[in-house]
Parts: C-alpha cells; sequence; structure tokens
C-alpha cells in the first residue's frame, strides 16, 4: 500500500527559523523530518508531547526584602481569614 502524502505549510518568524534549522542540523535531522516526528510524537500522545503551561507570576520574588516579606505576610493572611 503506497502512503500518500500530504503538504504541510506554516508561517514562522526567519529567526526562529534559522536558529531551529542549525540546532535541528547539529542533530542531524532536517526540518521536515523533525516535523514528522513531533505529527508522530502527536499521535501517539493523543495531545502535545510536552506539557503546556501558563507561567507563574514570581514578579513578587524579585521586589526588595521588605515588599517581598509584606506580600508574604499579605497572603498567609488572606489564608487565615
Amino acid at each position: 500500500m503506497a502512503l500518500k502524502e500530504t503538504f504541510v505549510r506554516a508561517r514562522v518568524d526567519a529567526r526562529l527559523k534559522t536558529e531551529s534549522e542549525a540546532i535541528l542540523g547539529q542533530l542531524g535531522l532536517t526540518t521536515a523530518e523533525a516535523i514528522r516526528i513531533f505529527l508522530h510524537q502527536v499521535r501517539i500522545q493523543r495531545g502535545l508531547p510536552f506539557d503546556l503551561k501558563i507561567k507563574e507570576d514570581n514578579s513578587d520574588i524579585l521586589r526588595a526584602a521588605p515588599t517581598r516579606s509584606a506580600v508574604l505576610e499579605s497572603f498567609y493572611d488572606d489564608e487565615a481569614g
């Protein structure tokens, strides 16, 4: 049975493409091969082959110590009330 192939087209930032191709080349892969691997993994995993998460806001960690302490204390005050 002959496999029927189709094309996948996507627009990406030129720099992203260039930098990704350089990395893939070091791995011995072409962009097309990497995309095929990705799609196979989507099928096998029945979803994305990596966790997709919203980053937590850790901006309070970067604040000055007194401000950071106040933020943490207010968190615990909220827990008690």
